[in-house]
């Protein structure tokens, strides 16, 4: 059976997807906001590499960036933020219409399932403190049954 990164279409689908998502969130007023302190040069592409490591595809995010703990701690610390990780669940759906990964209904199912629950419970754990989050946290990975493991 293929991969959710395969049936997506491998890497350059999951790269314009990161671009839709990214560009639907600068424009949105509520989640913006998180990216108002600035963001690396590359965040869309390594979102694309993080997300294709957790959806079955090659593991570049932990080989080039770091592992979960890295990830995590950079979206810890911010308090509880329920309507921005709402906002930015909805922004992700529309990206995924906007790169037409919405057509096929277990592909779409699959992914906003993915997004949503790691926008809700990985990097949402840790509201008081980066500091919080535990060393040593691998990229959880997804399959089309949910979370793997």
């Amino acid at each position: 059976m293929r991969t959710v990164y395969e049936a997506a279409g491998g890497s350059e689908r999951i790269l314009a997807l990161a671009q839709a998502w990214h560009t639907r969130v600068l424009a949105d007023e509520e989640v913006s906001h998180a990216f108002s302190h600035g963001y690396h040069p590359q965040h869309t592409e390594r979102l694309a590499t993080y997300w294709i490591e957790a959806l079955g595809g090659p593991a570049d995010y932990s080989e080039q960036f770091g592992d979960e703990t890295s990830v995590v701690r950079m979206h810890s610390g911010n308090g509880p933020h329920e309507e921005m990780d709402r906002r930015a669940i909805l922004c992700f759906d529309q990206a995924l219409a906007d790169v037409g990964l919405d057509r096929d209904e277990r592909l779409r199912q699959a992914l906003h399932d993915y997004f949503s629950w790691a926008t809700t419970t990985t990097m949402s754990r840790y509201h008081d403190s980066a500091d919080d989050v535990p060393d040593g946290l691998s990229i959880p990975h997804w399959s089309w049954e949910g979370l793997v493991g």
